[in-house]
């Protein structure tokens, strides 16, 4: 390929992605922060030396980002938004639907990362900066299972789940993790609406979750890596026979109903 053709092939971007650049990277970069005003248009046009339809044409590129909101007719501005976790996790979910995921996939993905969490946390006998917050989701269930608050505690144990990775600092891992619980809640909440129990089984499942839970803490502090693992890998694996068990592991991942 001669260097004419291929200088040919190469895109100039256009004057409305260099401005939506140029903001984006203000946003993302904490200079700008989460419910500021951007300047109304016509400050903008000036201080940028740009016409209306390149501004508003930027304006909708970052509006699909999610980047900020526009409110039509209004003259305070546009509305910064900071990236989302949610926002970003629920797209992933998109994807791997996409890609036809199987429920299978996702819990094996979760056996990988938390247990290696876990032999972190333990090697560190708890002292993370976010482990106090591991023990505080703890004695909210606690307190959950205490009032017989059955269904909140059953939402709030993707929280323990999602808590006990983020007491590593690790945000590459939270936001892994984040996505594939929202995907999992998805499928716990469907295959509950399709196997009913009676309360007193609910009860008994919830009572013997909180004591797993209340004994990884117990390991981690006391430092019993070996023994932290273990557990935890038994506990997953014992969850991953009812939520991915035959028939319900080849399903593909529903990221769109909860």
């Amino acid at each position: 390929m001669s260097i004419e053709n291929s200088a040919a092939r190469i895109r100039v971007p256009k004057t409305s992605e260099l401005v939506a650049d140029q903001i984006r990277a203000q946003i993302v970069r904490g200079e700008l922060k989460e419910g500021d005003s951007l300047p109304p248009e016509g400050t903008l046009m000036a201080t940028l030396g740009i016409s209306r339809p390149t501004l508003r044409e930027a304006f909708r590129i970052l509006e699909a980002e999610a980047l900020i909101s526009v409110v039509r007719g209004s003259r305070s501005g546009a509305r910064v938004h900071q990236p989302s976790v949610e926002l970003v996790s629920r797209y992933a979910g998109y994807l791997l639907e996409s890609e036809g995921t199987t429920i299978a996939d996702l819990y094996a993905a979760r056996l990988a990362i938390e247990p290696t969490v876990v032999r972190w946390l333990a090697t560190a006998k708890g002292q993370t900066p976010g482990f106090a917050r591991l023990k505080q989701a703890l004695a909210d269930l606690q307190d959950m299972l205490s009032s017989d608050a059955y269904a909140e505690f059953v939402d709030n144990v993707s929280s323990f789940h999602q808590t006990l990775v983020e007491a590593t600092g690790n945000k590459t891992l939270s936001l892994m993790n984040r996505m594939l619980l929202n995907l999992g809640r998805h499928h716990q909440n469907d295959y509950q609406r399709r196997h009913p129990r009676t309360t007193e089984d609910k009860y008994k499942s919830l009572r013997a979750g909180f004591k797993s839970f209340e004994k990884l803490v117990t390991m981690i502090e006391a430092g019993d890596v070996e023994g932290a693992v273990a557990h935890w890998r038994l506990h997953l694996r014992n969850a991953n026979d009812t939520w991915a068990a035959r028939g319900e592991g080849e399903r593909i991942v529903d990221s769109l109903h909860g």
